[in-house]
């Protein structure tokens, strides 16, 4: 009996450690996920200068970023932004050129400086030949500063509302802002809790968009005080699980004419599992995490400042409850929010979702190819304005794209307004 007591008892402790370590590596992951914004990663160095040419050629160390053709940026930890060409030249050695376009902090690119590779090719609207305001939009937790951007011929009742993602900055939508100023949209560029611009509640820490998205409404409010009869919502990775929440709140629904999606992240479990998997755990240790975001006790012992409810982040079950046509722009090499998850959040034959894949990494798919980025959001959103302009009391609306530009999921603008 004391044998069997003693094994009873190993067995118990057994389990406990174990099951002490898999809470440990729960809170491990929610802690990396929901981590305040930090000071960004400068893994390159400039391995030299060319300036024999017209324009200057950095180089670099070969990787899969650094060899990747299109538009892409170089900031400089010294300070200074780079932006690139598309052309990548075959140094040799493991070593890339790419061509210098544009120095937006004159002389700092020198042999030996580190940097980061980004997407965000634009650092302020005077960059992306934008004439911005700025403004303050009063949020539930204060003053989040905004840029306000009108169209060329005043402010039209429509106005953009332009979402950056988890990490990233405003400045990364301004991509997308460019081409809502051509189409006669006002845009306004909004932070929102804890971004590193926005209002510091807490820890910092982000709570992946659970109260984020009262900030992001506050300026939607913003918008309809000041004429906006119409918004459309661009959310930018997790700003597009923001824009998506507003979508189905009372009040935004209304106004809402259509999302542009830019690798949005459409699930947060299926997304915290994929990275677990490319950080070399096992991809069931993503659901070790969920506990401690949607647990109010847990995620309060995590440093959150309300939990997730992750299960309202799920657009892939949560399709038909979408009532607003989007656009979602989606690079099939995405190592942050799967492709996968976008594919089936746009397969339910009645979902008004249109899915254009690229071949590009997460929140890229402009860079890779921006002349072919810009034609489908300019077709998108002028399908926007014409469809909410229009009254389809009984009417069918079936729109099937070229093979070459995508797929456009059919869809029935009467049947958006019954569900």
């Amino acid at each position: 009996m004391k044998a069997t007591r003693i094994v009873v008892g190993a067995a118990v402790i057994g389990a406990t450690v174990g099951t002490a370590a898999l809470g440990g590596l729960g809170i491990f992951i929610a802690g990396r996920v929901t981590a305040s914004v930090g000071p960004r990663r400068f893994d390159l160095a400039v391995r030299g200068v060319d300036d024999s040419g017209e324009w200057p050629i950095v180089i670099l160390e070969r990787t899969k970023q650094t060899a990747t053709y299109g538009l892409f940026n170089l900031i400089l930890e010294n300070g200074g932004w780079v932006q690139l060409s598309e052309k990548v030249l075959d140094i040799g050695d493991g070593l890339v050129g790419r061509e210098v376009i544009s120095e937006m902090a004159p002389r700092t690119l020198t042999v030996g400086e580190r940097a980061s590779w980004s997407g965000i090719y634009f650092q302020t609207p005077a960059d992306a030949g934008l004439d911005a305001i700025d403004v303050e939009v009063a949020t539930p937790v204060g003053p989040a500063p905004a840029w306000l951007i009108a169209p060329d011929v005043g402010i039209g009742d429509t106005w953009a509302i332009h979402i950056h993602g988890l990490g990233s900055t405003r400045g990364g939508t301004l991509r997308g802002v460019q081409i809502a100023n051509e189409a006669g949209l006002t845009s306004l560029v909004v932070t929102y809790r804890n971004d590193g611009e926005g209002p510091k509640i807490g820890t910092g820490r982000s709570t992946l968009g659970a109260t984020e998205t009262d900030d992001v409404e506050a300026a939607v409010r913003y918008a309809i005080d000041r004429g906006a009869q119409r918004v459309i919502l661009f959310g930018w990775s997790m700003g597009g699980a923001i824009a998506l929440q507003l979508a189905t709140r009372p009040g935004v629904r209304e106004r809402a004419v259509g999302l542009v999606l830019e690798s949005p992240v459409l699930d947060w479990v299926g997304t915290i599992k994929a990275n677990c998997a490319s950080a070399g755990l096992p991809r069931w240790a993503g659901a070790l995490a969920v506990p401690w975001l949607d647990s109010p006790v847990l995620a309060r012992a995590a440093g959150l400042a309300a939990p997730v409810g992750s299960h309202r982040f799920d657009w892939v079950t949560r399709d038909r409850e979408l009532r607003v046509p989007a656009l979602v722009l989606h690079g099939s090499g995405d190592s942050s929010a799967p492709a996968e998850l976008a594919t089936r959040f746009s397969a339910h034959p009645l979902s008004a979702v249109r899915f254009e894949e690229f071949e590009a990494d997460h929140t890229m798919t402009w860079n890779t190819d921006p002349a072919h980025w810009r034609a489908l959001v300019a077709d998108e959103l002028a399908h926007f304005l014409i469809t909410s302009s229009t009254e389809f009391a009984d009417a069918q609306v079936h729109r099937v794209a070229p093979a070459q530009s995508g797929k456009w999921v059919r869809f029935r603008t009467a049947d958006r307004d019954r569900h």
